[in-house]
């Protein structure tokens, strides 16, 4: 095994051409902006700035574009900014931890604070409530009462017993108080307060019998509004309703997700028109659904209920002839809106639009050492698998490429009920950098692309969505765009298992394999999973897979690890110490059996580095070290 240290001695980029391109840290580095809200009033924005690994928060007036407030934050991991009126502004951040003495897995845990601007000092939020954990669970719900910011938080309480409860809490801003709501029971799994800050309805769900039920509010207690048992895809709690005053539910339903409105009186109403992938847009003072939004194809897609919604918003898009759109925050009247622009000429960036002016104000780039020279070109891509299945991705091409016997990576997605988008992505780009073509493939058993076509992933693992990826090289190949000759796979989570299964399940299609956070044995994986994260998350990965259970013989024709026998081209394995979502024993499995049966590996191992790579040191050094590799065995020229 390789130490950091050790493996970055010996990166040196020899490629000829490197001088053409950007500095890998330029695509490997955190985004220099990685965030922009605006404050409710529209008079103040918070921009997450970082410079290397180190985050700072701006907050910048718009009438004078002054910065009265700069607030260090170091290297916290910062998930999210959020306006809590004109003077709060609420950081959720996590932490990979172990809370001693409740038996609980080390893990992601989340934790709040709040940035007055009338003190200038930064709050930890929930540490007052006795018998309570100062952890949260979901998006904190924003709400002004009475005219004072206050925020519900889902979090855990312990009952006289001890055990802990999943429960809603409450916090005054103004006092920096936080309190009890409601105590929930074992069975617990979330919450919705209405613009009022009245609890209206929680879910509950028991792991053993699959038994998941909606309660409604009723004067002091609490009414079933409705139950099914589903060990999987049970509904979910989406928000409030059209009118702010019922609840908005989504479950599947004759293979479709179908989204209702259930009243206070527990009646569940008709479904409303929307696509499977549709997601619920509300508004940003009145907290009801106001519209939905998802990505069809190549393009961002709002559709707002309201006719003068659907007009600003088309309005505004004209502003970004042939770019990506997607709007991030809005201040309470709608007419200051922070979007998120991708050009497929100048990448990522941020902008404020002024609904009322049309005036459009750049913000800043997310990656503000790239020039145009710099980023490569992005095509959208169709073919067929081999059993007919229609598939689509995008091909990275490198700047000024001609598109012709090109070296190629493969570099699936993870999830994988996830999808790849259009435009911009920093390693896909860092790799096209370096002269390889990148293709991203939109396999079976990725989500965006309606629930049939998830569900034809169900049991694929290494099998037909593992063929997904090698039908997108031969079809390439066949037009004269790659050289089959020179075909490197590249991935992280399940996109890295997929890296390990390309030279084991899948041979003689790839030069080389590297994998960051990958899976590699699904036998010790499985039991692992329902460890850290309960029987559902493990019922939904042995579904997935294709076994009857967790123990099914099975998962060893999908394991990579149990078929490093059929490895004939070197591999590079890379795993973060603080992964908690793929622990890093599935890397050194896959290094031991590589290594046992003399294989050609290389294992390095990343100090304080999550599943996500959110430190910008060690995300460089993945970066740096994939790239080596690929030069090493797959040399672009």
């Amino acid at each position: 095994m390789l130490r950091l240290q050790a493996a970055l001695g010996a990166l040196v980029l020899t490629w000829a051409s490197a001088g053409l391109a950007a500095p890998l840290d330029a695509y490997g580095h955190l985004p220099a902006l990685e965030n922009a809200v605006i404050s409710p009033d529209g008079r103040q924005i918070a921009l997450l700035r970082t410079n290397g690994e180190l985050r700072q928060i701006a907050i910048e007036t718009l009438a004078d574009g002054k910065t009265p407030h700069v607030l260090g934050i170091g290297d916290a991991k910062i998930r999210a900014l959020q306006w809590v009126g004109p003077d709060h502004l609420i950081l959720t951040t996590s932490k990979t931890t172990t809370i001693q003495d409740t038996g609980a897995p080390r893990a992601e845990y989340f934790l709040i604070f709040d940035y007055s601007l009338k003190t200038r000092k930064l709050y930890p939020l929930l540490r007052d409530v006795p018998r309570s954990l100062p952890t949260v669970f979901g998006p904190p719900m924003a709400r002004m009462l009475d005219g004072k910011p206050n925020l519900f938080v889902e979090g855990i309480q312990f009952n006289d017993s001890g055990q802990g409860m999943y429960s809603l809490f409450r916090i005054d801003l103004e006092k920096e108080r936080a309190g009890l709501v409601e105590m929930g029971t074992l069975a617990s799994r979330g919450w919705l307060v209405d613009a009022n800050g009245y609890p209206i309805a929680q879910t509950t769900y028991d792991d053993r019998s699959g038994r998941w039920s909606l309660k409604v509010k009723a004067g002091p207690g609490w009414r079933e509004g409705r139950s099914v048992e589903h060990t999987l895809e049970t509904p979910a709690l989406e928000g409030l309703g059209r009118d702010g005053h019922t609840i908005l539910m989504r479950e599947m339903m004759d293979g479709r997700a179908q989204v209702r409105e259930v009243g206070l009186d527990g009646a569940w109403g008709p479904p409303l028109d929307i696509a499977d992938d549709d997601s619920a847009i509300f508004d940003p003072a009145a907290h009801n659904l106001i519209g939905y939004h998802a990505l069809i194809g190549e393009e961002q897609r709002y559709n707002f209920l309201e006719p003068q919604d659907q007009t600003a918003w088309s309005a505004l898009l004209k502003a970004f002839p042939d770019q990506q759109v997607r709007l991030i925050s809005w201040s309470d009247d709608r007419q200051k809106l922070v979007v998120a622009v991708n050009s497929p000429v100048e990448g990522p960036a941020f902008a404020l639009v002024d609904a009322a002016t049309h005036a459009v104000t750049r913000i800043g780039p997310q990656f503000d050492r790239l020039q145009k020279a710099d980023i490569a070109t992005v095509r959208p891509i169709r073919f067929k698998a081999q059993d007919g299945v229609p598939l689509s991705g995008y091909l990275t091409i490198p700047h000024g490429a001609d598109p012709k016997n090109l070296p190629l990576v493969v570099f699936p997605h993870g999830g994988p009920a996830v999808r790849d988008e259009p435009g911009f992505n920093w390693w896909a780009q860092a790799m096209a950098s370096r002269g390889y073509a990148v293709l991203q493939v939109n396999y079976r058993g990725s989500s965006g692309f309606g629930w049939n076509f998830l569900q034809a992933g169900f049991g694929q693992w290494g099998r037909k969505m593992q063929t997904d990826l090698s039908d997108g090289v031969r079809d390439l190949a066949r037009q004269g765009i790659v050289d089959p000759k020179r075909v490197c796979i590249v991935g992280a989570s399940y996109g890295g298992y997929a890296a390990m299964a390309g030279p084991t399940l899948d041979p003689g299609v790839y030069r080389c394999a590297a994998a960051y956070a990958g899976i590699s044995d699904l036998r010790s994986f499985a039991p692992w999973v329902r460890n850290q994260s309960g029987i559902g998350p493990q019922r939904y990965l042995v579904r997935f897979v294709g076994a009857e259970s967790a123990r099914d013989p099975s998962l060893s024709e999908i394991s990579p690890a149990a078929h490093v026998d059929r490895v004939s081209v070197p591999m590079l394995l890379i795993h973060g110490k603080d992964d908690t979502v793929v622990p890093l024993e599935q890397s050194r499995i896959m290094a031991d059996a590589l290594k046992a049966a003399g294989k050609p590996v290389e294992f390095i191992t990343l100090d304080s580095t999550d599943h996500w790579l959110t430190r910008g040191d060690t995300r460089l050094a993945m970066l740096q070290a994939v790239v080596a590799f690929l030069e090493k065995n797959n040399p672009p020229n």
